[in-house]
């Protein structure tokens, strides 16, 4: 990955700040976008500091304009790209019943289109170096979680696109993997947002037993050197789809009967 350019958006907390760290520890040029500009300059000169090499730019990726100008700072600023690591996400918990629709669409505007935006932008210059794309998805994108109909149908929907982008490139030299991390340690649960648009506030799972973002990042990291089409992580990931492969009614109920006992479920 030495001197490799990786895009990498949402890259202020979580799994996006981890793979921005562990990417520019082995040499690569990492090109950062998010929202959140004072994090993203201390993310930035914390890399300078131990000789790396970082750019930034502000980025809303439910904005179109906003994802081209990411792909021409990176191409302004190194004149290539490698790597592009659609990460920026955001998660939801209400009942479809009770949801306020524009939650389902802000939530498929960042998720979705923010990965379409982005990867429309950087792919011709990704097919130049014959490059990699990634999506980070979740278990979400494996099972669709109750009270959870937003982010589930957002992380199917960018593997649908990525996984029908590979296949139209199967000759043209383009790696395409799909990460599914399972419950991860970051702040997606407190940024999640409530039936009325409200942010959730506090997560409703118990973090620190879940796998770090630093973790988490190490292996994206070694799918994408291996150039690997698929990775899923912990073992509750690997659980999900062996059991959702042979019995998915089974899993229906297990997936359920957990979500239900989350503090404040909306089930109660």
């Amino acid at each position: 990955m030495k001197d490799k350019v990786v895009i990498i958006t949402g890259a202020t907390s979580g799994i996006g700040k981890a793979l921005a760290y562990k990417f520019s520890v082995q040499g690569s040029k990492v090109v950062l976008g998010a929202r959140n500009v004072k994090v993203l300059k201390e993310i930035c000169n914390d890399i300078k500091v131990v000789g790396g090499d970082a750019t930034w730019l502000k980025t809303d990726v439910s904005i179109e304009l906003d994802c081209r100008n990411l792909i021409l700072t990176a191409i302004n600023n190194f004149s290539k790209i490698d790597i592009l690591i659609n990460n920026a996400g955001i998660s939801m918990r209400a009942l479809f019943e009770h949801v306020d629709l524009e939650v389902i669409k802000k939530v498929m505007d960042i998720n979705f289109w923010g990965t379409v935006y982005c990867t429309k932008y950087a792919l011709p210059y990704i097919l130049a170096s014959k490059g990699s794309i990634a999506g980070v998805s979740s278990v979400a994108g494996i099972k669709g979680l109750p009270a959870r109909t937003g982010y589930s149908a957002s992380k199917f929907a960018m593997a649908g696109f990525l996984e029908s982008l590979r296949n139209e490139n199967l000759k043209n030299g383009l790696h395409v993997l799909m990460a599914y991390p399972g419950f991860t340690s970051s702040n997606i649960r407190n940024t999640a947002l409530s039936a009325d648009g409200t942010m959730q506030g506090e997560s409703p799972r118990e973090e620190e037993k879940m796998m770090s973002a630093e973790e988490v990042a190490k292996h994206i990291y070694n799918a994408v050197a291996k150039r690997k089409n698929k990775i899923i992580l912990t073992s509750q990931g690997k659980l999900v789809a062996t059991i959702n492969k042979f019995f998915p009614n089974m899993l229906d109920n297990m997936v359920y009967n957990s979500l239900a006992k989350e503090p404040d479920s909306p089930f109660k």
